[in-house]
């Protein structure tokens, strides 16, 4: 069942999301009370580089919760359509776990490592993508949006453009996604063979937030890239539902280029196998030295940046469909 706010409009308009009004409260001129727009010199978009970086980030986070508060609001117009995607979703993902259920039906370990073990780098995966999923799902839409013309939209409202996009059409049936992931996860921290300490303890939630921050940071920089090209949306996904994908299985079973790609050129290593080992007293993958299991939190600061400043040079670059 589509989940079209009321009062979104129609057309172009309603599909881009203007409209939100006075009812979402991201509203225009002196009533939002966030700065001035750009001048001719200014490129799209560029009207909160003038602010400090403070003012910007809570204008960006307050745009955020608005859109996002919106749509959450047309999603729980219709109970039961919420209900039955958010329980699709979480069965549809489930079937990962399914499959890997089914290979130790004929083996007792996969790269020597036990369904147990699997089982929490698993979960530790799926919880972190899911909740950059559900924060920043919709930003594979850019270039859809740079296609038909719809990005232009985005433009004119005195909000931080990332803002509206990650925002857009967010999705609280995501929260299926995050649900699977905890629940494998929880079973694997009592079913695993760990000798847990504080400090083991504190590393799960850890490598959680610093790896949704690591997928976020793929997420933006896939989004700015296809400022250049429009149709870009499957590479994107390639890095995210993919490397999802991949890091539910231990560094073990694949070629050591592989996995020196996924640590050194893009870094989904330090989401979950790093830290997990350390948590597993496993050896490290390339014979990395012990203290990189604490690093996802400065490699998240590390990719984000970056995918920040190229996320801004696409807007930069934007000029519209010329239509």
């Amino acid at each position: 069942m589509a989940e079209t706010p009321k009062g979104a409009g129609t057309g172009r308009a309603a599909e881009s999301g203007a409209g939100y009004g006075a009812e979402s409260g991201a509203g225009y001129g002196t009533e939002s009370g966030v700065g001035h727009r750009p001048g001719p010199e200014s490129g799209p978009g560029a009207w909160y580089e003038t602010e400090p970086v403070e003012s910007a980030l809570r204008t960006g986070l307050r745009a955020y919760a608005l859109i996002a508060g919106m749509w959450i609001r047309s999603t729980m117009t219709y109970r039961v359509s919420f209900a039955m995607t958010t329980l699709a979703d979480l069965t549809v993902t489930a079937f990962d776990f399914v499959a890997i259920l089914l290979m130790f039906s004929y083996v007792d370990t996969l790269g020597g490592f036990s369904l147990a073990e699997i089982a929490f780098l698993y979960g530790a995966a799926a919880t972190s993508f899911g909740i950059t999923d559900l924060l920043l799902g919709s930003m594979d839409r850019v270039g859809r949006r740079v296609r038909d013309g719809t990005f232009d939209t985005l433009l004119v409202r005195p909000v931080p453009v990332l803002a509206q996009v990650a925002a857009d059409r967010f999705a609280l049936r995501r929260l299926g996604r995050i649900t699977q992931g905890s629940v494998v996860l929880g079973w694997s921290i009592s079913a695993v063979a760990v000798d847990w300490t504080v400090l083991k303890v504190l590393m799960v939630p850890m490598m959680l937030l610093s790896g949704a921050a690591i997928f976020g940071a793929v997420f933006v920089a896939g989004a700015a890239f296809q400022f250049w090209a429009q149709d870009a949306s499957e590479l994107q996904n390639s890095f995210t539902y993919g490397g999802s994908t991949l890091l539910q299985y231990p560094p073990s079973i694949f070629a050591k280029d592989l996995v020196r790609g996924v640590t050194f050129v893009v870094p989904l290593a330090f989401v979950n196998w790093l830290p997990a080992l350390h948590v597993l007293d496993r050896p490290y993958p390339l014979d990395l030295p012990s203290w990189v299991a604490f690093t996802p939190p400065l490699v998240a600061a590390a990719c984000c940046w970056p995918a920040v400043l190229a996320w801004r040079a696409g807007l930069r670059s934007y000029r519209s469909t010329g239509s």
